[in-house]
């Protein structure tokens, strides 16, 4: 069984979303709930706790516990990639979700940090790599805010970006256009991708980065980045805290037998 505090939290989340407590209303103090035979002070506050940590309320000392106005951030899914956005302009993925949500962002708002590290197995089956060869890990953490959004971090053959600004943890996006537009000035322009989702439960210290509570669900993303001729350029894979986005796709639909007869 659930305990009593995520019990609690899944009543108020169902209210938030049915519209009874409306966003910007106050939630009741928990005094109230305590009164109202809802669970003990400390049950209480956990409840509230995941709420906020799921993006739904936001606490302050003085105004109480209010429905948060935001909605999720919007995951754009083939949109974000568009060559447009980061080779002609500065639109990196990250930046292209806050646009198309209609929210503000700062550059620095993704931290990194840069490492040569031994392949994992799954970085290296993605390259074509033995097991423990030698990659560039970019680890980046995103906030919106003081809120973490998500992870990513991306490895990279050595060959591919030694040199580059790939390889600098400086803080926000690889210079104008990012990792891609790198890349791209390399001599490696992104062709096509692969991504694979898979929703589960946070790990302790992916909890403790993101800010979630115990038990709290994420959504893994591995994206393989290829060039025209098949090249794997960057093998990435992010942790997002499940509520905060909301996952956008808009694509074309294909019919593979017209293809055959063409």
């Amino acid at each position: 069984m659930a305990p009593k505090w995520r019990e609690l939290a899944d009543k108020l989340a169902e209210q938030i979303r049915n519209g009874d407590y409306a966003p910007g209303a106050r939630l009741p103090q928990i005094r109230e709930l305590v009164d109202a035979g809802e669970g003990s002070k400390a049950t209480v506050h956990a409840a509230y706790k995941a709420l906020e940590a799921e993006g739904l309320v936001t606490s302050s000392r003085g105004h109480g516990t209010v429905v948060r106005e935001r909605a999720p951030l919007k995951r754009l899914g083939i949109a974000r990639y568009d060559k447009a956005k980061w080779r002609d302009g500065d639109e990196v993925a990250f930046i292209a979700d806050r646009v198309a949500s209609g929210r503000a962002y700062k550059r620095n708002e993704q931290t990194q940090s840069v490492s040569r590290v031994p392949a994992t197995a799954a970085v290296a089956a993605a390259h074509g790599l033995p097991e423990g060869a030698d990659v560039y890990a970019r680890a980046r953490l995103v906030k919106e805010g003081d809120q973490p959004t998500h992870t990513l971090t991306s490895y990279y053959r050595p060959e591919h970006v030694e040199g580059t600004r790939i390889v600098d943890p400086t803080p926000g996006p690889a210079g104008k256009g990012g990792g891609f537009r790198v890349l791209y000035d390399a001599g490696y322009e992104i062709d096509h991708m692969r991504e694979e989702l898979f929703a589960r439960a946070a790990k302790p210290d992916e909890a403790d980065q993101l800010k979630l509570m115990p038990g709290e669900w994420v959504v893994e993303l591995h994206r393989t980045t290829y060039t025209a001729d098949g090249t794997v350029v960057e093998f990435a894979i992010g942790i997002h805290a499940a509520t905060r986005f909301a996952w956008a796709y808009d694509f074309k639909v294909p019919d593979s037998a017209a293809e055959e007869t063409q």
